[in-house]
């Protein structure tokens, strides 16, 4: 298998600027996008300032083994004109179209959410589709599906994680940005699982092993 090389789409977001660091600490390959009026966020780090939309993004991206999508928006963003089309749906087609043609990657990592498998709403039938792209690709995946962040404030209601462990309900479990993301580096660097869909037990299973 060749050394891993993450191509991280997503990271100046939250899980993305968890996972850097974290990528940092394990010596882990990566390389992170950013669109060029950003660039300036990261620093010390091998970056690709380009957009999404540019003809050139599969030869920004060769080399790299992994495509990691972590580009996501809410609601309170569409004010600047992002839409679930063009963040959710559109960026995950866009990567994957880099992908097949740069020739080197032969891993996608999806970040969607918990109820994707049965979407209702706007923001879940856009979570369905971008994963209906990376499995349609021909390329191997990992899809995770987490519920509600633990540490990022609104994200969920208090005693919320207590509700979901006494009923059971460990696939709407709140989890933490560093178990996601140290959890997401592990399917990447491992390549695995593959075709893989994350959700509940199958999730909180790699949690436990990507813990230190």
């Amino acid at each position: 298998m060749p050394t891993r090389r993450l191509f991280v789409a997503g990271a100046t977001g939250a899980v993305g600027q968890t996972l850097l660091p974290i990528a940092t600490k394990l010596n882990v390959e990566l390389l992170a996008h950013v669109r060029p009026k950003s660039a300036s966020r990261l620093t010390g780090r091998p970056v690709a300032a380009i957009e999404l939309s540019d003809p050139k993004l599969a030869d920004a991206m060769r080399g790299c083994t992994t495509v990691v999508q972590l580009i996501g928006t809410m609601k309170k963003r569409f004010s600047s004109g992002d839409t679930y089309e063009t963040s959710d749906i559109g960026t995950t087609r866009q990567l994957v179209e880099a992908a097949k043609a740069c020739g080197t990657v032969d891993h996608l990592v999806l970040l969607s959410s918990v109820g994707a498998g049965s979407p209702r709403g706007a923001y879940l039938k856009a979570k369905a589709e971008a994963e209906r792209i990376v499995i349609e690709s021909g390329i191997p995946f990992t899809i995770f599906r987490p519920s509600a962040f633990a540490d990022r404030e609104g994200a969920f209601l208090p005693g919320m994680s207590a509700i979901t462990k006494l009923l059971g309900l460990k696939k709407y479990e709140p989890i933490s940005l560093r178990q996601l993301a140290s959890s997401i580096l592990c399917a990447a660097t491992e390549h695995a699982p593959l075709g893989a869909t994350l959700e509940g037990e199958s999730l909180w299973a790699l949690v436990g092993k990507a813990s230190p």
